[in-house]
């Protein structure tokens, strides 16, 4: 029932919570703006970070398993 991950235009959108800021650092990412205001929770990884397979599902992994750990929604 949480988000983990989805598609804009050809970027991924992943949901990282804290670790989102820590994960800045990696090549191919920025703060998700989509509604003009950054969010440090919430990243981008353009279609270069996301070219490989391997590089695609680390960041699915990431994403779903931060969804996993959050309280199930009512």
């Amino acid at each position: 029932g949480n988000m983990c991950c989805g598609v804009i235009g050809e970027d991924l959108m992943v949901r990282l919570g804290e670790d989102g800021e820590a994960a800045l650092a990696e090549p191919h990412t920025r703060p998700m703006d989509f509604t003009g205001k950054p969010m440090r929770t919430t990243i981008y990884v353009d279609r270069e970070g996301t070219r490989d397979d391997s590089e695609l599902a680390r960041w699915v992994e990431a994403g779903a398993d931060y969804a996993a750990a959050l309280p199930p929604k009512p």
